[in-house]
């Protein structure tokens, strides 16, 4: 399935404070049920085991609400590890979530406003799909140089199968913005073997990909030795 760039409404803010509000609920829902939260937790929780690290800062990059650095920081606090999360996103619109706990920052991903190391890891979630092949490679390589540790992303993987699986979820999305957005967003994502290719391009000293369910893909790219 070749991969195409449609454009999606909610990065151009093409919809009204509501529809942006039911389109966030929409995306925490997809994040909780298909493998967002549960992807993202289980990249830290490797890193914190092969770092041997019981605590660690993280930035959440193009983070939204908050509501997956909150809800990861949940999950590992259950097994010892203590995530403090950051939350950075383009749109004060996005940061404008739920109330919850988490230090908000507004700023550009492609430009990080933090010095090198800033952060243990940096991570982002259902974002690499927005970049064109040259642009992730420079966010990667930005986020290497904030981390300490590693970046971790998770995505979605680009086949026929989601594709139509975004859209026939069309029938219970809150948000106008969602049902154009969910279908599109799987036509301009990446495959394994194209994230793989990516990620040898990076200053990373060595790199992970693997699938995750339900159609996510996860990436680790390690700094340096642990």
């Amino acid at each position: 399935m070749k991969r195409v760039v449609t454009p999606e409404l909610l990065d151009e803010d093409l919809g009204t404070p509501q529809e942006v509000r039911s389109t966030l609920l929409d995306l925490r829902g997809l994040n909780q049920n298909f493998g967002g939260f549960s992807s993202m937790s289980a990249m830290l929780r490797t890193v914190a085991h092969e770092s041997s690290s019981a605590s660690m800062s993280f930035l959440d990059v193009a983070g939204g609400t908050g509501d997956l650095a909150d809800q990861v920081a949940n999950d590992l606090r259950s097994q010892d590890i203590h995530i403090r999360p950051t939350v950075l996103d383009r749109a004060l619109s996005h940061l404008n979530g739920n109330g919850l706990p988490v230090a908000r920052i507004a700023g550009d991903a492609l430009a990080l406003p933090f010095s090198s190391s800033s952060f243990d890891v940096v991570g982002c979630n259902l974002f690499c799909h927005h970049l064109e092949p040259e642009q992730m490679i420079s966010f990667f390589n930005e986020a290497l140089r904030v981390s300490r540790l590693a970046l971790i992303a998770s995505d979605l993987r680009r086949n026929l199968f989601h594709w139509f699986a975004a859209y026939a979820g069309r029938l219970t999305y809150r948000s106008r913005l969602t049902r154009n957005d969910a279908p599109a967003s799987v036509r301009r994502a990446y495959t394994i073997k194209e994230i793989r290719s990516l990620a040898e391009r990076t200053v990373a000293a060595r790199s992970e990909v693997k699938p995750y369910y339900f159609q996510r893909l996860g990436l680790i790219l390690w700094k340096g030795k642990p």
